[in-house]
């Protein structure tokens, strides 16, 4: 059975995702900071909860170490987990921003790799975002250049640089980073429009699953390749 972990997993596009890949016969550990929701959400797909916070190296140590122990490797790996905040820029706001969207994907990826590195078929999918598009946040006809979100926008660039290079330094995993398209959650509540989480879930499971529509080392759109 392929092995899945999926950050961020109790709701929006992390839960929808889960629920997808576990509909696919994956077995899938939903990773999240609160056990009780975790433990909720897990019983309610069929998946196992892990605790994981990825803004803490030794939640997230632990977390890999509760997979290893249970199934020896790891075949994917979702990082969705993240934050938008749109408040006005300071350095804790930055520091909060950066250290979830960006070093967050650092500390699961690096301790995950192992893992990986076992799998027949490794992969690595990064939720990203076009609001870290520089193309599409400088044509005025996208709706990326009109987004006033500067700390969220710069984190998801920093994220999508980080799955190329990702690409680069471990040729037997193949590294995606997506756009699932804008979508109404609870981390989007203040912002107007969205479709479901379902719909944009799918975009992040096709990713996983689906090698031709998201080779190593691409970025891609609900609609396929994204220029950035």
């Amino acid at each position: 059975m392929t092995v899945a972990l999926v950050t961020g997993a109790t709701r929006g596009i992390g839960l929808e995702t889960a629920r997808g890949l576990v509909e696919r016969g994956y077995r899938v550990y939903v990773g999240a900071r609160d056990p009780q929701r975790g433990e909720q959400v897990a019983a309610e797909l069929g998946a196992r909860w892990v605790g994981l916070d990825v803004t803490d190296d030794a939640s997230v140590a632990a977390a890999l170490a509760t997979v290893e122990a249970a199934e020896g490797r790891l075949d994917l790996l979702v990082n969705n987990a993240g934050i938008l905040d749109t408040g006005e820029p300071d350095g804790p706001r930055a520091l909060r921003t950066f250290d979830t969207n960006v070093v967050g994907v650092v500390r699961v990826t690096q301790a995950a790799l192992p893992l990986l590195r076992r799998s027949p078929q490794a992969t690595v999918v990064t939720v990203s975002s076009s609001a870290g598009s520089f193309w599409a946040s400088t044509t005025p006809e996208r709706v990326e250049f009109h987004l006033r979100a500067p700390l969220y926008s710069a984190s998801k660039a920093a994220a999508s640089m980080l799955t190329l290079q990702y690409a680069k330094a471990e040729p037997g995993v193949r590294f995606t980073a997506v756009e699932p398209g804008y979508t109404a959650t609870e981390m989007t509540a203040s912002m107007a429009g969205g479709r479901a989480p379902r719909d944009s879930a799918g975009v992040v499971v096709r990713a996983a699953t689906d090698p031709e529509f998201a080779p190593t080392g691409t970025l891609n759109d609900e609609d396929g390749a994204l220029a950035w």
